[in-house]
């Protein structure tokens, strides 16, 4: 079984900067597609980006481009969301996800989750 832990959020103001850790217990961490979704209160839970095991191209949500960098080490067995510039609106907790195959906006096709990590940003 695969287990997803984040690390890294915490409380900061508009303009600062946060790293997201999320270590996979999974075997072949290389196998995984890593994601981070966030989920503001009220609102449905929302991709903000993905990179496939070999560290091919990233994806991210256009609210986030320019933003935030997703980034993997395979040795490591770490995925990684670097924010900077954050936003009031980038409030959330925030998902790290994993699932085998390539990658994908969906939450549904991601079959491991982790638990959770909240980043609030105040104005």
């Amino acid at each position: 079984q695969v287990q997803l832990v984040e690390s890294g959020g915490g409380s900061v103001q508009a303009g600062d900067s946060l790293r997201l850790s999320c270590a996979n217990s999974g075997r072949t961490f290389a196998a995984y597609t890593m994601a981070w979704f966030r989920q503001a209160p009220g609102k449905e839970r929302e991709f903000v980006a993905t990179i496939d095991g070999i560290g091919g191209t990233p994806r991210y949500a256009d609210s986030v481009k320019g933003r935030f960098t997703i980034s993997r080490d395979n040795l490591k067995k770490t995925a990684y969301l670097q924010m900077n510039s954050l936003k009031p609106e980038d409030t959330a907790v925030y998902f790290c996800a994993a699932r085998v195959g390539g990658s994908a906006l969906g939450a549904v096709v991601y079959n491991y989750w982790g638990q959770g990590t909240q980043v609030t940003v105040s104005s």
